[in-house]
């Protein structure tokens, strides 16, 4: 039998005692039908409702009574037959229903699921795109109720419609350039009377508004790493437990008291952020702080936002210039960095001219500002319940669609219409990477393979 077309079985409840367990089967009807016939002696399952059935092992003796049911192609989940078993969740008792399974499923051929299995049969089989597709791991994965929401609109499409619109549009322009290639003499007029640059402004102006809405879908999705900065005794710390709402880090007057990064995560207005607080950053010959200011410079590489701390009491000192030193060739691009100058309640309002966020650890002055400034970053200042969550790939294939529809703004009066054509077929067929239109083989593989095991 074709492994891909074979029976598959896996708990689709989470591992581990609970008060009830599923577990789902998916295959052809003969399959399903023969798999029932034995499981359950000729019951006939009535297709979507909840029947009660006894479950027995080899011997017929009771394992559990479970409630049964039966989804037939195409209306299911995968798109084939499904069985979905709700027994008690103790992992002994699902172990025994699943080995059953498995026994009575031998002679048509079924086999356990591997990770993503289900959904992808979903999506093989026509019952979602590939966007839809990975929305349902990022909604299993969510971690705040922002980025729930945004994954539930990708579930239903949200993501995948304005992708759809989107290249029917380009579809269109596509295929009216090509037509003018039929009539070489009249090329020009063609393209002004089809407002060909026009369009293809349009276009440009949405693929750059789903990139900003993509770009929040992802920080919705993966969140950002924010790293703290500066040179010792500026309050890190005290910003780390300020943000964080509880004390997570140690906080003294002596110098050099972080010698290890430390992490927590919160949330910013529905964006999960994790905070990295650092070891103070300068000069020294301890063999400890070194190893501490290292993983510090470690941090900035992968940061998403460099909060650099500075004390309004010496902000030109030796040791806040030795931190910048350190820190600028750590930076990559496209890092934000945000000056913070802290203790602001130690010195007079008319002391405060300086460039940076001010900011006051000990009486919270500056910290909503700072806040609002994370949220900015993070482009929540702009959202809108139509947005979707994202992920990298996703910005990549809009990134190369933007890319060369840029090309035929920019040349649609010098450039040949052969070439505004490939354009853009090249333009859509990025767009169509999304929604699993055009994409590779193994990339789908990969895609999958980082579901969880019954989904």
């Amino acid at each position: 039998m074709n492994e891909n077309k074979a029976p598959i079985i896996a708990r689709a409840s989470a591992p581990g005692r609970g008060g009830v367990g599923i577990i789902r089967l998916s295959g052809s009807a003969t399959a399903m039908d023969s798999i029932v016939q034995e499981l359950f002696k000729g019951k006939v399952l009535k297709p979507r409702f909840a029947h009660l059935c006894p479950v027995e092992d080899d011997d017929g003796q009771a394992i559990d009574q479970a409630i049964v049911i039966r989804f037939v192609a195409p209306r299911s989940y995968t798109g084939e037959d499904v069985l979905e078993i709700q027994a008690h969740g103790g992992t002994a008792i699902q172990q025994m229903i699943m080995d059953r399974c498995m026994r009575v499923g031998s002679k048509v051929g079924l086999r356990y699921a591997e990770p993503g299995e289900f959904t992808q049969r979903a999506f093989l089989n026509g019952r979602i795109d590939l966007a839809q597709a990975e929305a349902v791991a990022d909604l299993i994965d969510a971690g705040s109720a922002a980025s729930a929401r945004a994954a539930a609109r990708s579930l239903q499409g949200c993501f995948s419609k304005r992708i759809t619109d989107l290249n029917e549009q380009l579809i269109d322009l596509r295929a009216f350039v090509e037509a003018t290639l039929d009539f070489p003499e009249e090329e020009i007029e063609f393209i002004e009377n089809g407002h060909v640059a026009q369009r293809a402004v349009d276009l440009l102006g949405q693929v750059q508004d789903l990139s900003k809405s993509a770009m929040r879908g992802k920080v919705l999705r993966d969140g950002l790493t924010v790293v703290l900065v500066g040179s010792p005794n500026v309050g890190k710390s005290s910003l780390m437990n300020t943000l964080a709402g509880d004390e997570v880090a140690i906080v003294t007057d002596i110098a050099g008291t972080t010698r290890d990064k430390i992490e927590y995560a919160i949330e910013v207005d529905g964006v999960p952020i994790k905070l990295i607080d650092t070891a103070g950053l300068r000069q020294t010959e301890d063999t400890v702080e070194m190893i501490g200011i290292e993983r510090t410079l470690k941090a900035i590489e992968n940061a998403d936002v460099i909060l650099h701390l500075k004390d309004v009491t010496r902000l030109a000192d030796e040791e806040d210039q030795t931190a910048m030193e350190l820190i600028l060739p750590r930076l990559r691009e496209g890092v934000e960095f945000l000056t913070v100058v802290n203790k602001v309640d130690l010195v007079k309002a008319e002391d405060t001219a300086v460039d940076g966020l001010l900011l006051s650890t000990k009486t919270g002055f500056g910290v909503e500002v700072l806040t609002q400034e994370l949220r900015r970053i993070a482009g929540m200042s702009e959202v809108s319940e139509g947005d979707f969550m994202a992920r990298a790939r996703h910005l990549d294939c809009i990134a190369r669609a933007q890319e060369h529809l840029q090309n035929v703004v920019l040349g649609i009066g010098s450039m040949n219409l052969e070439i505004a054509a490939e354009e853009l077929r090249l333009s859509s067929n990025a767009l169509g990477e999304i929604v699993g239109q055009t994409l590779p083989d193994d990339l789908l593989g990969m895609i999958f393979s980082r579901f969880c095991i019954g989904k």
